[in-house]
């Protein structure tokens, strides 16, 4: 068993269960949703994007592509939230936390884009 494969495999998979994790509830709840489960979700998903860096494949080319829309999006959500906790007048409402949730929402497509491309990988090399 190769310990760096697995690695890379569990940080995968840990990205998008996080992002899962934060995803679900009630879209415009901010109680459903929290911010430390986000904060999770960003740093795994940058540790992740960082150990596809060394991969010249095209599979590594799309697992670096997926992993940086992830980042990006998740980057947005928490931008989103700071400047509504922080900036706003009105604090965080419906309308933020929808936001918020659809941005993660799109972070969780790309992960899941990245797992499904990680399994077509691996299945390929038993063949």
């Amino acid at each position: 068993m190769n310990l760096e494969k697995v690695i890379f495999g569990f940080f995968i998979i840990l990205a998008f269960t996080l992002n899962f994790g934060f995803f679900l509830g009630e879209i415009d709840d901010p109680a459903h949703h929290n911010v430390y489960e986000l904060f999770a979700a960003i740093v795994v998903n940058v540790i992740a994007t960082a150990l596809k860096l060394g991969d010249r494949t095209q599979t590594g080319a799309l697992l670096l592509a997926s992993s940086l829309v992830a980042v990006l999006q998740l980057i947005a959500a928490a931008a989103v939230w700071a400047y509504a906790s922080h900036v706003h007048a009105g604090g965080m409402d419906a309308m933020f936390m929808a936001s918020i949730v659809s941005l993660a929402g799109g972070a969780m497509v790309a992960n899941l884009i990245s797992v499904l491309l990680l399994i077509a990988d691996t299945v390929a090399l038993r063949r």
